[in-house]
């Protein structure tokens, strides 16, 4: 789907608009490596972080938790002076999440590829694959390690547990539970603790997507969010169970010109995991 309908592309790019920046840009391929090994875009980095969580958001954990994306994405090439593109074989949870945690820690220009390498290959362009390893570089003629990724972090795009706990009582905040509805109602227990945050507005990630896996038009997504009292003039919190998938519908928000969207970092993975969260179990008896 072209994404030319949605009022700020600031996150976004299309088949077309990268191929027309592609020698411009840093590629950042965040499938796994299997996949990247059979066949990515050419000139791409690997990155897969997919393990790399937090289950403590604050400010100590917090702290410690975002140094270390930057030395991944620095590792990875990643400057302020260049623009970053991320892709994932669709619009997909690890790539909006990595979009996502560069946006945090102040890169001025970072995009996701809109449906992936489905869509790249799709609109006629191809992959290439890995060829054999290059013999071992000379220990002391190697380059140097590149430096971690500088910027002026946005905590702003960013909500803690605290941040939370405020926003259930808040008539100008809106909750998202972006996950499937069984977790959602409790019947699947991910953590400790099963159910959802009081007063989350239950909207599945994967209903923004088309069946392609690329963001549906503009319209169709607004109407779907608005539906469910999630507007522009409030403050919305998405979240998930380790900050993926709500990564996902902060970027669609975004894309639609919300202007307050904040990832909860920790997702379930922290809020059921803790004795002092509030927790409710949809239609469950009392």
């Amino acid at each position: 789907m072209p994404i030319d309908d949605f009022p700020d592309q600031t996150y976004l790019i299309d088949s077309r608009g990268l191929g027309e920046r592609l020698g411009a840009v840093t590629l950042i391929d965040l499938r796994p490596a299997e996949d990247f090994s059979l066949g990515h875009i050419e000139g791409s980095r690997h990155l897969d972080i997919y393990g790399v969580s937090l289950n403590d958001s604050s400010e100590a954990p917090l702290k410690a938790f975002l140094p270390i994306f930057r030395t991944l994405f620095g590792a990875r090439g990643v400057s302020l002076d260049t623009p970053v593109v991320i892709y994932d074989h669709e619009t997909g949870e690890r790539a909006a999440r990595a979009v996502w945690l560069l946006a945090v820690l102040g890169h001025p220009d970072v995009r996701i590829l809109d449906g992936g390498t489905q869509a790249w290959t799709a609109t006629g362009n191809g992959l290439v694959r890995l060829t054999d390893a290059p013999p071992a570089a000379d220990p002391v003629s190697a380059p140097p390690t590149p430096p971690p990724f500088r910027g002026t972090p946005n905590p702003e795009l960013l909500a803690t547990r605290f941040d939370v706990h405020q926003a259930i009582d808040d008539e100008q905040s809106v909750i998202v539970d972006v996950r499937r509805a069984s977790e959602h109602l409790g019947t699947e227990r991910r953590a400790r603790r099963a159910g959802t945050i009081p007063g989350a507005v239950h909207i599945f990630w994967r209903d923004h997507l088309d069946e392609k896996g690329a963001l549906r038009p503009a319209d169709e997504i607004r109407d779907l969010y608005a539906s469910r009292g999630v507007t522009p003039d409030k403050t919305i919190v998405p979240f998930c169970h380790g900050g993926y998938r709500s990564a996902n519908t902060f970027l669609a928000l975004k894309s639609l010109g919300y202007p307050r969207v904040q990832n909860y970092v920790g997702s379930w993975a922290e809020w059921g995991n803790r004795d002092d969260s509030q927790i409710i179990v949809p239609n469950a008896p009392g």
